[in-house]
């Protein structure tokens, strides 16, 4: 049910990116989820960051806070260039120890609270200040690494967690039905049946049978989360992953395409130039 992050250390589990929206078709990246905390940034465009049934526009300036094992996305929607927007994700235990006293009393309640799938931060509001200049500064440490960078990043988020334990009421909820809870559970797990088998040979009633629902059930979780079928949630994943390899890779048209679980290379070819108005060949000339 989980992507996993490759963090730079076990001893330091956080991970940093910059600039993949250039690097996205479209600028959009696909649905996932992971165990970590997520904050990102928007730099100069618009930026749609969906957490799960939930819409964010974020503003140049803007930043937004992801809790931990929530499906989320993001799009750019406005701005002529690729934003940069830096964006990092990190274990809690990087503040201390899970079975700590700190963790325990100031973490955990915001990491296991159903109602907040997520926080902004807006530019123009002045509550968010001084989370603006923390998260500023981790960017920048994680950025450089400069020094005691990783005590600056600890100590930077030991404070921003500080300023959301104290301000958790105040914070606004986004309540979640049981209901709702249970679809992002399935989709969940009929996307990590996508993600690991999307090379093979797989069917609808495969993808259903991950989440053992029948499957206009899986037809109604994947409309209500990715507004399409589960079939086309494959298609759209096998597209995004050939769009990679083409760029990542020497490998042929035809290798890719049965590499991606496509059978026939002008099937391939034709959703291809469907999904994003050039050919295979196109995408791979683009990229050198």
């Amino acid at each position: 049910m989980r992507e996993r992050i490759t963090h730079e250390g076990d001893l330091f589990p956080i991970s940093f990116f910059e600039n993949e929206l250039s690097d996205l078709p479209d600028r959009k990246g696909p649905l996932h989820w992971h165990p970590d905390f997520e904050i990102a940034r928007a730099e100069t465009g618009d930026l749609d960051y969906r957490v799960g049934q939930s819409h964010i526009l974020l503003k140049a300036g803007d930043s937004l806070f992801v809790n931990r094992n929530l499906l989320h996305s993001v799009r750019q929607v406005a701005g002529e260039l690729p934003d940069p927007m830096p964006v990092m994700a990190f274990s809690g235990t990087l503040i201390a120890p899970e079975t700590s006293a700190i963790y325990q009393k100031y973490i955990a309640p915001i990491a296991d609270c159903e109602s907040l799938p997520f926080v902004v931060f807006r530019r123009q509001e002045d509550w968010c200040e001084e989370i603006r200049g923390l998260v500023d500064e981790i960017f920048t440490n994680l950025k450089q690494r400069q020094g005691c960078y990783e005590m600056v990043v600890q100590r930077d988020l030991s404070r921003l967690f500080e300023s959301l334990f104290c301000r958790f009421e105040a914070l606004p909820k986004t309540q979640s039905t049981g209901i709702q809870l249970r679809t992002q559970v399935r989709v969940q797990k009929m996307l990590a049946f996508i993600y690991a088998h999307y090379g093979e040979p797989i069917t609808f009633a495969d993808i259903a049978q991950a989440a053992s629902v029948s499957r206009s059930e899986a037809a109604r979780c994947f409309q209500e989360y990715m507004d399409c079928s589960p079939v086309n949630a494959l298609i759209r994943y096998r597209l995004q992953t050939a769009h990679r390899l083409l760029h990542d890779t020497s490998l042929t048209v035809q290798e890719i395409s049965l590499a991606c679980g496509f059978r026939s290379t002008n099937y391939f070819t034709r959703q291809f130039r469907k999904t994003y108005g050039y050919t295979p060949g196109h995408a791979r000339n683009l990229g050198k």
